[in-house]
């Protein structure tokens, strides 16, 4: 059993409506000053604006920043860094998308300690204590707003940056399930995907400890369930609900376990050809669990013990197999590629992907040891 050194950093706070309570939360942390980092679609959702209203009530300014874009480069960053200097916030609000979030904690890891985004790239390297920040997700699939991690990439290179620092968790994460009602259909596909993604690897890495399996497993219990319900009836509020708490917990396993190969695999798919990260993890994650299952088909046993099948009546025994069939399958019902030739992929490019993935940080954590060599396999066999 793996040693561990927990530490909740972050207040959850969920339910209906809860978006209304980001004033009332703001000022229990001191805050007069708020920059709210958001993007041009939250902001035309109304979503922004309502959050600037609670602010406004609990006599909080705020000024939002909504230049953030899909996978947060540093040129948002440094932007959004140019915005705080001149408004001065004592606080700052990650509303929106991970891609929000990832971004409000890379403006803060920029105003509060100065230099450039690259400085940050590892595990703590923040100079200094950094402004408080809230969460408010918008969507049920990075988990971000449990993590102390910023996923910034680099605005020339594409390559994404890993930036961690325990003082960048968010100090409260707001779950309104209501928020979530107005993705998009694509948008609640990804980063569902992406959030299943990450109750599995997290589940089995190699750093895997009680506290993280006892979320993973949570996680897993309740997205397996309720992504399948999201899928056929998008006003399903109860479904919604338990994807946001899925997310969310998810990312508190990945906080206390890291994630596996599957998340090596995708990133240079990211950054090279230019598929959505929930699609790339997605379409890898199959072939990753079938090559773990090898060695460890008895973890994904137990996940596959809490499955629901189509009907509502539990799974009674699962494999590596199955699971990668089921994930599959899931990935066909959202509308989701699952060959890389369907996202314009070709042999010849797989040698490059797979030096490129041999270098992420994510694969050490895979419970089966993984190389370029292999990693070029899974890209074969996903072709």
């Amino acid at each position: 059993m793996n040693e561990f050194d927990f530490e909740a950093r972050t207040r959850i706070v969920f339910g209906r409506h809860k978006i209304d309570t980001l004033g009332k939360c703001a000022l229990e942390l001191g805050a007069s000053r708020a920059l709210v980092v958001s993007d041009p679609g939250i902001v035309q959702a109304g979503h922004s604006q309502r959050g600037c209203d609670s602010l406004k009530q609990s006599g909080i300014e705020s000024l939002v920043f909504e230049g953030v874009h899909e996978n947060p480069t540093t040129d948002d960053v440094n932007t959004g860094c140019e915005v705080a200097q001149a408004f001065h916030p004592d606080l700052i609000v990650g509303l929106g998308g991970g891609s929000s979030m990832d971004c409000a904690k890379g403006i803060n890891f920029l105003y509060s300690c100065g230099g450039q985004m690259h400085d940050y790239w590892g595990v703590g390297r923040a100079t200094r204590d950094m402004l408080p920040m809230i969460a408010v997700p918008t969507t049920s699939g990075t988990g971000s707003e449990a993590q102390s991690f910023a996923l910034i990439s680099d605005a020339e290179t594409h390559e994404k940056m890993a930036c961690g620092d325990k003082r960048a968790a968010f100090r409260v994460a707001l779950l309104d399930p209501n928020l979530t009602l107005t993705q998009p259909p694509r948008v609640t596909a990804l980063t569902g995907i992406d959030a299943l993604a990450h109750a599995i690897e997290s589940y089995v890495t190699t750093r895997r400890n009680p506290i993280s399996v006892a979320f993973s497993r949570e996680a897993w219990r309740l997205l397996s369930a309720d992504f399948p319900q999201v899928l056929d009836d998008p006003e399903d509020l109860s479904a919604r609900s338990g994807m946001q708490l899925g997310a969310c917990f998810a990312g508190l396993a990945i906080e206390n376990s890291m994630l596996g190969a599957a998340h090596a695999l995708a990133n240079p798919l990211t950054a090279r050809c230019g598929v959505p990260h929930g699609e790339a993890v997605g379409l890898m994650l199959p072939h990753v669990v079938r090559y773990n299952g090898s060695d460890h088909d008895h973890w994904y046993r137990e996940l596959m013990d809490v499955l629901p099948h189509s009907n509502g009546s539990a799974a009674s025994s699962g494999s590596a197999d199955q699971l990668a069939e089921w994930l599959a399958s899931q990935m066909r019902k959202a509308g989701l590629a699952c060959r890389l030739e369907e996202c314009g992929v070709h042999e010849h490019e797989l040698s490059a992907l797979s030096h490129g993935a041999a270098t992420q940080w994510t694969g050490q954590f895979n419970p089966r040891q993984v190389d370029a060599a292999s990693l070029m396999t899974l890209y074969r066999e996903a072709l």
